[in-house]
């Protein structure tokens, strides 16, 4: 029968044994008196808001934070959908996400997004650019003939 090796005895840096005493736990504070508590505000959509959004949880009080505002709602309009692109999400939107159509038309609204922001952004010198180039060929017309 194999004898047990005795066990050695674990020494601190300074030669004394290490105590194996556990720190004592930290006591919790009641969730009234500590700090920052509640940090969250119950959800609420924005008056306009195009979906109705009915809340999960009736009994989920509004928090505000000591001596401060209270907190936006989840759900806003903070940029309200514009032009084509907009017209687009509305008609995403209207159908539910689980079909395809819904994303692809939301894929579709983003790039025609973009589109209409480079439009956007270039219709300062676009526009000059092309009145110019018109009044050019209708000169070089008028002269040719």
């Amino acid at each position: 029968m194999p004898q047990k090796t005795p066990h050695k005895q674990r020494r601190a840096k300074n030669g004394a044994p290490k105590s194996r005493a556990r720190p004592a736990r930290a006591v919790d504070q009641d969730p009234a008196n500590r700090p920052g508590v509640p940090m969250e505000t119950a959800p609420r959509p924005l008056a306009g808001a195009r979906v109705p959004i009915a809340p999960q949880h009736a009994e989920v009080p509004v928090f505000k934070h000591a001596g401060r505002k209270e907190m936006p709602p989840v759900f806003g309009t903070a940029q309200p959908p514009k032009g084509l692109s907009g017209l687009l999400r509305k008609v995403a939107y209207a159908k539910p996400d689980h079909k395809p159509g819904h994303w692809m038309l939301l894929l579709l609204a983003d790039r025609v997004d973009v589109w209409e922001h480079r439009l956007r952004r270039s219709l300062p010198w676009a526009a000059p650019s092309t009145a110019a180039l018109l009044a050019g060929g209708l000169i070089w017309r008028v002269r040719r003939a």
